[in-house]
């Protein structure tokens, strides 16, 4: 039997998993039997697998995940989808957001965009990065609201310190000149230290169009287009086939 002063102490050392694998070892024969060091090292990986759980909590609580249970494992692998299942499980090991490589994934309403930048976020967020989805036209009002209020330098630097930031529907909708203005400082605190997801209904060959100004288009595209991972999913609506979109 540990002793409460012991149990008390682990409280206040905040080792909630070792704990709780402690009340279980209490009450298992088969604990009972192994040796001191491989008891000790089940509470060890114990406390671990807790950490790693409550961390993953904090960082998809944070992420405001449009489809929070997507996950990898669920895509649908159909040919018609014009997916890369080698280009995925590259993706799903987390090397473009260490090496802050944009992805850039478009493809008409229906296809599962969303649910796939989403499943991507979630995936890296299991590997411990900070992940945030925003519209990519709510944002760009916050932001203009931000100037009004004198907090545009600090949301701005919030937002630099995320390591995946999804921008879903991006090209969407019009742009105000002060939001490409806005949108190019937001992108260039994010090229190459951090990683920027954007779904699109528009082709990536039409944006440039959409942003209406050569020069600062120009600017937000090389940003971007430049060393990105790029998918262009195809096929029917999966919402017609009442399916989820992934």
């Amino acid at each position: 039997m540990i002793a409460a002063h012991t149990l008390d102490q682990l409280k206040t050392l905040r080792l909630d998993g070792m704990l709780a694998a402690l009340a279980d070892q209490a009450t298992s024969s088969a604990a009972a039997e192994l040796r001191f060091d491989d008891r000790l090292s089940l509470l060890v990986q114990r406390e671990i697998d807790w950490r790693d759980d409550r961390r993953l909590e904090r960082l998809l609580k944070a992420a405001k995940l449009k489809v929070g249970s997507a996950a990898i494992e669920d895509i649908v692998w159909r040919d018609s989808r014009n997916l890369d299942r080698h280009l995925i499980t590259a993706l799903a090991g987390c090397d473009w957001v260490r090496q802050a490589r944009p992805i850039l994934l478009s493809g008409a309403t229906g296809t599962g965009k969303t649910w796939l930048a989403c499943a991507l976020a979630r995936q890296a967020a299991r590997c411990g990065f900070s992940v945030l989805y925003a519209r990519t036209h709510r944002l760009l009002q916050e932001l203009r609201v931000a100037h009004g209020e004198g907090s545009f330098s600090r949301r701005l630097a919030q937002l630099a310190r995320i390591d995946v930031l999804v921008l879903d529907d991006f090209a969407g909708a019009p742009i105000e000149p002060g939001e490409r203005t806005d949108l190019l400082e937001l992108l260039d605190d994010r090229v190459g230290t951090k990683a920027t997801l954007i779904t699109s209904q528009l082709a990536v060959n039409k944006w440039h169009a959409w942003l209406d100004e050569p020069t600062v288009a120009d600017a937000i595209l090389d940003r971007i287009v430049h060393g990105s991972h790029r998918i262009e999913l195809k096929g029917p609506s999966l919402r017609k086939a009442q399916e989820p979109d992934r």
